[in-house]
């Protein structure tokens, strides 16, 4: 039997409306046949762009963060309310780069989280320990902290509108990549949690993806391990054709 893999591409801040229109028309018809979830997180300005081309498509896509309330004197942010005007499947909440460079706290992950899924768009819930924590064997500690303060009020049966993903911050953007069985280790330590978070017998409603500097070379490698879900791929997904080998992967259980 065929694993069933979530594979998301983060544009971040790249490309541009003469890049991004060429794109979201061929990704359409290259994920048109694939078993796997296929997505695509881009800027906001070009969130009209994959509605009109990749609305009622096989693929998804979503906006790279959101603000918690519904409106207000909130200079440059972006309510679900307005990714609801553009049919937003999902939104990625708590990327090591917003925790970084913008103060996103675990607090401020979780009120979002909240947001999304009341508002019916699937939040991808990003933790990682920095290298320093891993060095000091504060993985599972940090992780686990994160993931507590995320799903607080997070309802059991909303669990399985909610995407998990794991980067080790060492790992993005570095050229780094956590092994196969590093990642294993902590993506299993994560369902593990969540199941003892809320007492549940089995993992298999929770989906967590592995986020650290995946490409077309160790795709297969870390998705073919048990507990790891699929991907959220940065870098590698701006080229469509490294990134369709990726979302075409095929893994048997």
């Amino acid at each position: 039997m065929e694993k069933e893999l979530y594979l998301i591409g983060n544009f971040k801040m790249n490309l541009t409306k003469s890049d991004i229109i060429p794109y979201l028309k061929k990704i359409k018809k290259m994920a048109k046949n694939t078993n796997n979830h296929v997505g695509i997180c881009v800027p906001y300005p070009y969130l009209c762009y994959a509605k009109k081309y990749l609305n009622h498509s096989n693929v998804l896509y979503g906006a790279q963060n959101l603000h918690y309330k519904e409106s207000g004197a909130f200079t440059g942010e972006v309510s679900a309310e307005m990714l609801n005007d553009f049919n937003c499947d999902m939104v990625i909440i708590g990327h090591s780069e917003r925790r970084n460079y913008y103060n996103e706290t675990d607090d401020s992950v979780n009120l979002k989280v909240l947001k999304a899924l009341s508002s019916n768009i699937v939040p991808i819930i990003c933790v990682g320990e920095s290298e320093l924590e891993r060095e000091k064997n504060e993985t599972f500690k940090v992780i686990d902290n994160q993931i507590k303060k995320a799903l607080k009020d997070v309802k059991v049966e909303d669990l399985s509108s909610v995407i998990f993903a794991y980067e080790p911050i060492w790992a993005i953007g570095t050229g780094k990549t956590a092994t196969s069985e590093q990642a294993e280790e902590v993506i299993s330590h994560i369902k593990k949690y969540i199941c003892k978070l809320y007492k549940l017998k089995s993992t298999d409603l929770i989906v967590v993806l592995y986020g650290g500097s995946m490409n077309e070379k160790n795709a297969t490698e870390l998705l073919k391990m048990p507990s790891i879900d699929g991907g959220l791929i940065g870098g590698a997904c701006l080229n469509l054709e490294k990134f369709g080998v990726i979302f075409n992967t095929k893994i048997n259980d």
